[in-house]
C-alpha cells in the first residue's frame, strides 16, 4: 500500500490564500502509469492469464493475414512466371447433345491474329498406357495419349524434371514424354527408371518427364507423343481437339472475344475459348474465403479475451475497496480512480497485443519458409493487431473503472 500511495501528490494552497477552498490532488502521466503497472504486479498470475487471451485472439489474427498475403505473394510470382495471356480453345457442346469438333485449319487461323504470337495444339488419342504388355486391359490408371507440337512445352511455360522434351528428330519416332502425374502413376522417378512403355501396340521409348504444370493440369496426366507417331502408329488423322493461344498481355481479352468467330464463323457458340490463369485467381478467392473464415476465428477469441480482462477488472475493484476508499479519502477524485483502472486494463491488453504481433508474425516467417513463399507481414495486420488492443482494453476497462470511481470513500472503508 505504501508503495501506490507515493504516486499520490496533494497540492497545498498558498497559505496567503484564505478563500477557503480544499487541497486540490493532481495525478501526472509517469503517475499513472506507475499506480497501473503496480497493481498489475500484485496479482501476476492473474494479469499473465488475461492477457494471454488477448495474444492468442492478436497472433490468429496477424498469423492469418500474414499467411494470406504471403500465399498470395507466391501466387502472383506464379502467374507472373507463367503468365496471364494464356488462352485455351476447346469444342464446345455441339447443336442438341452432339459433341462438337474444331473446324480443319482452326490453329493456322488462330495464328494469324496479329496480337497472338505462339499456338500449340494437342489432340487425345484413344488407346492404353502400361509398363509392359503382360498387363490387362483396363488398368490404366487414368493416363491419356496426347499427340502435341514440339512447342508445347514453351506455349505452357513448362519445364522437364529430367530427359528432354520432343523434337523434330525424335518426334518422328516411338518417343514418348511423361507428364508429372502419369510418371509418379506408372511409378517411374528418372527416365532411366524404365526405358520403354507399352503404348497401343507398339513399344514407346521415355525420353522425359516434365514437371508440373499449372495452367493445364490435363497435361500432367498424359503420355504425350508426337503428331507424326501418332500418325504412324495411330493412324490420327490430323484433327485437333485443344489449342493453346498466348497473346501479347495487352491484347488478350482483345482477342479472347474474336476467337470464337474466327475459329468458327458459322457456329461460334460451338468454341469455347478459356483463360487458363482464371484457375490460379479462382484459388486466391478460394483462399480469401477461409482467411476471413479465420479472422472470424480470431475475433471470438479477442472476444474471449476481452471478457476475461473485464472479469479481472471487476475482480480488482471488489479486492482494492480500501484502497479506492483510502485514495478517495485524501484527495483522488473520480477522474483519477477511473484512469487508474483504464490504464490497467489497456496496460493488459496492449502487452498482450504486442506479444500477440510477434507470435503471429513468428508463424507467419516459419509456415511460409516451409511452403517456399515469400514471406509477407502486411503494415494492416501490425495495425490492425495495435488497434484492436486499444480497443479492447478500453471497452473491457470501461465498466470496472466506472464502478471503482463511483464507489463512496465511507462505504468502500467500511466494507473492510
Amino acid at each position: 500500500m505504501a508503495e501506490l500511495m507515493t504516486a499520490w501528490k496533494i497540492k497545498v494552497p498558498n497559505s496567503s490564500s484564505h478563500n477557503g477552498n480544499l487541497p486540490t490532488s493532481h495525478l501526472t502521466f509517469i503517475d499513472i502509469l506507475k499506480v497501473s503497472v503496480s497493481g498489475l504486479r500484485t496479482r501476476k498470475l492473474r494479469s499473465a492469464l488475461s492477457a494471454l487471451g488477448i495474444t492468442i485472439g492478436i497472433a490468429a489474427v496477424v498469423g492469418v493475414l500474414g499467411l494470406s498475403a504471403s500465399g498470395n505473394a507466391d501466387l502472383i510470382r506464379e502467374l507472373d512466371s507463367l503468365g496471364t495471356n494464356l488462352l485455351t480453345v476447346e469444342a464446345g457442346q455441339g447443336f442438341g447433345s452432339d459433341e462438337a469438333s474444331l473446324p480443319d485449319g482452326a490453329a493456322p487461323m488462330v495464328s494469324r491474329i496479329t496480337p497472338v504470337y505462339e499456338v500449340a495444339t494437342v489432340t487425345r488419342i484413344s488407346g492404353q498406357v502400361f509398363r509392359n504388355d503382360l498387363i490387362q486391359d483396363g488398368r490404366t490408371k487414368g493416363i491419356t495419349i496426347i499427340a502435341s507440337d514440339l512447342n508445347l512445352l514453351e506455349s505452357q511455360r513448362g519445364s522437364m524434371k529430367n530427359g528432354s522434351f520432343l523434337n523434330e528428330v525424335n518426334s518422328t519416332y516411338p518417343v514418348v514424354v511423361l507428364g508429372s502425374v502419369a510418371a509418379e502413376r506408372l511409378g517411374i522417378q528418372d527416365v532411366a527408371d524404365l526405358k520403354l512403355l507399352w503404348i497401343g501396340e507398339e513399344w514407346f521409348s521415355v525420353v522425359g518427364i516434365m514437371e508440373p504444370l499449372p495452367l493445364a493440369a490435363d497435361l500432367d496426366r498424359a503420355a504425350i507423343i508426337g503428331y507424326a507417331a501418332a500418325e504412324e502408329y495411330f493412324s490420327h488423322d490430323g484433327e485437333v481437339d485443344t489449342i493453346y493461344i498466348r497473346a501479347y498481355p495487352e491484347y488478350v481479352e482483345d482477342v479472347r472475344s474474336v476467337i470464337a468467330a474466327t475459329v468458327n464463323p458459322e457456329n461460334p457458340e460451338e468454341v469455347q475459348v478459356s483463360r487458363a490463369s482464371d484457375v490460379l485467381e479462382a484459388r486466391a478467392v478460394a483462399n480469401s474465403t477461409f482467411t476471413n473464415l479465420f479472422m472470424g476465428l480470431g475475433a471470438v477469441a479477442l472476444l474471449v479475451g476481452g471478457i476475461g480482462i473485464a472479469n479481472v477488472m471487476v475482480i480488482a475493484v471488489i479486492e482494492r475497496r480500501s484502497e479506492i476508499g483510502l485514495r478517495r479519502a485524501i484527495g483522488a477524485t473520480k477522474f483519477h480512480i477511473a484512469i487508474q483502472f483504464i490504464t490497467e486494463s489497456l496496460l493488459l491488453a496492449c502487452v498482450g497485443g504486442s506479444l500477440g504481433i510477434i507470435a503471429g508474425m513468428i508463424v507467419t516467417t516459419i509456415y511460409a519458409s516451409t511452403q517456399g513463399w515469400y514471406i509477407v507481414i502486411p503494415q494492416s495486420a501490425i495495425y490492425i493487431g495495435i488497434g484492436s488492443s486499444i480497443l479492447i482494453g478500453g471497452v473491457a476497462g470501461f465498466y470496472p473503472a466506472m464502478r471503482a470511481a463511483n464507489m463512496s470513500p465511507t462505504e468502500a472503508l467500511r466494507s473492510n
